[in-house]
């Protein structure tokens, strides 16, 4: 096991000692022992539920006779990052995620790893550590976030709250009606209901563009 590099022989003696620090019994340390990595926060509306997911993947895991270790991995939302200066903060967070997961991964020698994201950069920047780490490697997302609606009916969701602000600018619509949308568009956790990065590679595939409009 890649883990061994930690965990065996009387040079890693020390290494094993802070693995005892953790709690772990010498039975667990001698299992796989697998990195769950979770972006779980509550500043996130698409990683609120994440740390629920995390405690079901540690229960498969342990089931299955590996050593679950949980660890984090940080996300921004874009919606809530938009329209001010935090937006030259969301890009970047790729690569953040994908390099402090590598660094994180690595340094402690997982045998293998499950990942729990759910956003747009968040998604991809631990697709790219899976791939640089190159470990058996498992993803489970959060899921994407309910439909809202209206009160006369009428499913709703984030897009259409871009498109409200849109006609509050335009005339069309006045700032009660703004309001409705505000209270009714995001009604559950999950990432944003609309045809964004996340819900796309939770589909099964990131569609070109012009194909992206027409579904």
């Amino acid at each position: 096991m890649k883990s061994d590099q930690i965990k065996k022989g009387v040079d890693r003696a020390p290494n094993r000692s802070l693995l005892y620090a953790l709690g772990l019994t010498e039975e667990e340390q001698n299992r796989p022992i697998i990195g769950v990595v979770s972006s779980y926060n509550e500043i996130v509306p698409g990683h609120m539920n994440l740390d629920k997911i995390a405690d079901a993947v540690k229960a498969g895991i342990r089931a299955a006779g590996g050593t679950p270790i949980l660890v984090p991995a940080i996300a921004v939302c874009d919606g809530i990052a938009m329209g001010h200066v935090g937006m030259k903060y969301s890009l970047v967070t790729r690569d953040l995620i994908a390099d402090s997961t590598e660094a994180l991964a690595i340094a402690h020698q997982f045998d293998g790893l499950v990942m729990i994201p759910n956003c747009d950069k968040n998604v991809p920047g631990l697709l790219m550590a899976a791939a640089r780490i190159n470990v058996p490697t498992i993803f489970c997302s959060g899921g994407p976030m309910l439909a809202g609606k209206l009160p006369d009916g009428r499913r709703t969701c984030l897009s259409h709250m871009f498109e409200a602000v849109g006609a509050y600018h335009a005339g069309t619509m006045d700032e009660e009606g703004v309001q409705t949308y505000v209270e009714k568009a995001c009604p559950s956790c999950g990432s944003c209901s609309g045809m964004y990065t996340a819900l796309l590679i939770q589909q099964g595939s990131v569609l070109p563009r012009k194909q992206e409009c027409r579904s």
